[in-house]
């Protein structure tokens, strides 16, 4: 009988989320990893004097990496050395790197919020009365401001970026293993964001998820896309979640989860049977 693969799994089980209980996602899918892993968890503190007893490092609700951004450096500094295999993998474009990205895509001319980091690029924007102003290394919302046309400017110092405040409809997430679609939830009101109900996207939809998907072009791991339904019926991208994406597998049923864990699972088990980078 062949050795199980070993796993670090890497958690905040204390993080307090606004509208989420992180601790118990990952108690499930840890509960559910164990049937074909051999499994560990611990604190994104201790994931460098950890990792390399491990086969793989995998990456879950670990919390907003600025609460330990020392640590988590060095994780990633000595992981890129080592060679140490992490899930997801360390060199996703998106938010894992920061919000540069929406900058890039911005320009690029994808279907994204349109973002900018200058004062002197503000007229690239569309005519707004107010502006969402967030940190370039910002997550959870976290430093998040809406600020009205007249004081925009007063706030762009270099660390923030700047996108027109969008009325949309609602918000609506998709979730990737892989490059396989998942399952897709959306926020009906939205002033609740984490208010989640099951969603079923059009083939538009997907389409413009695979956009963001194939653009960020990791082989491996889990992602979300994370969108809202502008005024004029389209979606915009709000965010591209590829380093701990929460799953909220909670507004799943039971089949749901049961689906999402076998993918993950295989996705792990093809992960550590690829080459190293």
């Amino acid at each position: 009988m062949s050795p199980r693969s070993t796993l670090l799994y890497v958690t905040d089980l204390a993080y307090q989320a606004r509208g989420r209980r992180y601790c118990d996602e990952d108690i499930l899918l840890t509960s559910r990893l164990r049937e074909e892993f051999d499994l560990a968890l611990c604190h994104p503190r201790d994931t460098a004097a950890l990792a390399d007893r491990f086969d793989a490092v995998v990456i879950r609700n670990s919390g907003p990496v600025l609460a330990y951004q020392e640590a988590y450096d060095a994780f990633r500094e000595q992981a890129l050395r080592d060679g140490t295999r992490v899930y997801n993998p360390l060199f996703g474009k998106a938010d894992m790197a920061g919000k540069q990205y929406l900058l890039d895509l911005t320009a690029a001319g994808y279907p994204v919020i349109p973002t900018v980091d200058r004062a002197e690029d503000l007229h690239r924007l569309p005519a707004t009365d107010r502006y969402v102003v967030k940190p370039r290394l910002g997550a959870d919302s976290i430093g998040l401001r809406i600020v009205p046309a007249d004081e925009v400017r007063g706030h762009i110092d270099g660390q923030v970026l700047v996108q027109p405040r969008v009325d949309f409809a609602y918000e609506v997430s998709l979730y990737f293993v892989d490059h396989h679609f998942q399952y897709a939830l959306y926020a009906p009101h939205a002033d609740r964001r984490w208010a989640l109900e099951p969603y079923r996207p059009t083939p538009d939809d997907l389409e413009f998820a695979r956009r963001f998907i194939d653009w960020n072009a990791l082989g491996h791991g889990i992602q979300r896309v994370d969108a809202c339904r502008a005024p004029d019926g389209g979606l915009l991208l709000v965010e591209l979640e590829d380093l701990n994406p929460y799953l909220s597998l909670d507004a799943l049923d039971d089949e749901g989860r049961d689906d999402f864990v076998a993918a993950m699972k295989a996705s792990l088990h093809r992960f550590l049977a690829s080459p190293p980078r």
